[in-house]
């Protein structure tokens, strides 16, 4: 009995031996490979947010300024969230309440009465971020006001020059000469990153940013400062060349810098409002940066 089933055993073994290999074996579905682009980004979807936000400027520009001062505004405001939210994260606890309040009043004192009470604003709006945290545990105090006040000066302070800008009599032209110019810088960049990048400007910050992408950056607003200063402005050639790549060293570090908070952070966007661009911080952190440059060197070079 023993030696039949040991027998009829081995047979069994033999013969699943003998089958397995002819035998088809079950395979798991195989995902399609994401269809990406070189540079990373959905691409039909960034270029159809970029024009309707594009839409919503020119719009709003053109017909009331206070409704572009609401929209930069309303973007400040989401911008701010995120950020804090991605803070929130590392366990630092931005006092948002005083930090959104004072972001409205900054760019609504930017643009009603200038410079002067914009600062007042952006002073008042540090005061109170210190008092609103002043009454919780002092645990983590300094970071958390330090944070406040960076959150401050990174979004709404920056984003006041903007205001400023509209302030002019041709104001709506030189906010268009600003915004188009680091959107030149972004395009140029992004095109010639992809046909031609082969050098990393920063491989540990932002893998995908090339010099040769910077050169395009330079070619792109350079050509697009020459045109948008004369025409919109009534700047000369050099003035328009000199603003463009200024602008486009501003765009660059802007970009760069947000990316090393994300690094720091661990993140890869801000958020996913926009869909190809990620959150509306990731939007801004080119034009933060490049807002008080375009309003120093115009109102140096062609003041209103």
């Amino acid at each position: 009995m023993t030696t039949d089933r040991s027998a009829g055993a081995d047979a069994a073994a033999e013969d699943k031996e003998t089958s397995s290999p002819l035998e088809p074996v079950p395979m798991e579905p195989v995902p399609p490979p994401e269809r990406r682009t070189r540079a990373g980004r959905n691409l039909p979807a960034a270029i159809g947010v970029g024009l309707g936000l594009g839409a919503v400027i020119l719009l709003t520009l053109y017909v009331w300024k206070p409704a572009f001062l609401a929209v930069v505004g309303a973007a400040v405001v989401l911008a701010v969230w995120e950020l804090t939210n991605a803070l929130h994260a590392d366990r630092v606890r931005v006092p948002v309440v005083p930090v959104l309040v004072g972001a409205l009043a900054i760019l609504g004192a930017a643009y009603s009465g200038g410079s002067e009470p914009m600062l007042v604003a952006l002073t008042l709006t540090i005061v109170a971020t210190l008092l609103w945290r002043l009454p919780e545990n002092p645990p983590g105090y300094v970071r958390d006001i330090t944070a406040g006040v960076f959150v401050t000066m990174y979004v709404p302070f920056l984003a006041a020059f903007a205001a400023l800008l509209l302030r002019a009599d041709d104001g709506a032209d030189r906010v268009v000469v600003f915004v188009a110019l680091t959107v030149l810088s972004d395009v140029g960049g992004y095109v010639a990153g992809v046909l031609f990048g082969r050098h990393p400007m920063a491989p540990t910050v932002s893998p995908k940013k090339s010099w040769e992408g910077f050169a395009g950056s330079a070619l792109f607003t350079a050509g697009g400062g020459a045109l948008l200063v004369t025409l919109l402005v009534d700047g000369q050639v050099w003035e328009g060349v000199l603003i463009g790549l200024a602008v486009m060293t501003a765009a660059t570090l802007g970009d760069l810098g947000e990316s090393m908070i994300k690094r720091d952070l661990g993140i890869k966007d801000m958020g996913s409002l926009l869909p190809g661009h990620g959150g509306m911080m990731d939007r801004l952190d080119s034009l933060l940066l490049t807002a008080p440059v375009t309003y120093l060197l115009l109102s140096w070079l062609v003041p209103a």
